[in-house]
């Protein structure tokens, strides 16, 4: 598996699409469309799905500065767009917040990667 994360091939650029549009999915989904869940599993969810956005887009290739920067954008111009009637859900600091913790273990996690795998 090591092997997969050495080079920035079609599985990273096609895992970082899956990512984001898994992204879209579950951040622009109407309301009724919203599992009811436990108090602050929706944080979970934003701090998982943006490190998996952070951590893809790094394995794609995309440079550190670039991916952290995107990506928390990207968090609170969902969050901006979330607080419309477009969208009709709640904007929430607290959710931007779990963003940016997701992007940080995101590019924590795509270090760790890059220190354990083998070097040619």
């Amino acid at each position: 598996m090591r092997e997969w994360f050495g080079e920035h091939g079609a599985l990273a650029r096609g895992a970082f699409v899956v990512t984001v549009l898994v992204s879209l999915a579950v951040l622009f989904a109407p309301p009724g469309d919203v599992p009811p869940s436990p108090y602050g599993i929706d944080k979970v969810v934003h701090a998982a799905l943006f490190a998996a956005l952070a951590f893809t887009a790094r394995w794609a290739g995309v440079g550190q500065a670039v991916t952290a920067g995107l990506v928390v954008l990207y968090g609170a111009v969902s969050e901006v767009v979330q607080g419309t009637d477009l969208v009709q859900r709640d904007a929430s600091l607290g959710d931007l917040l779990a963003d940016v913790v997701g992007v940080l273990v995101g590019l924590a996690l795509w270090r760790l990667a890059e220190q354990v795998r083998p070097r040619p």
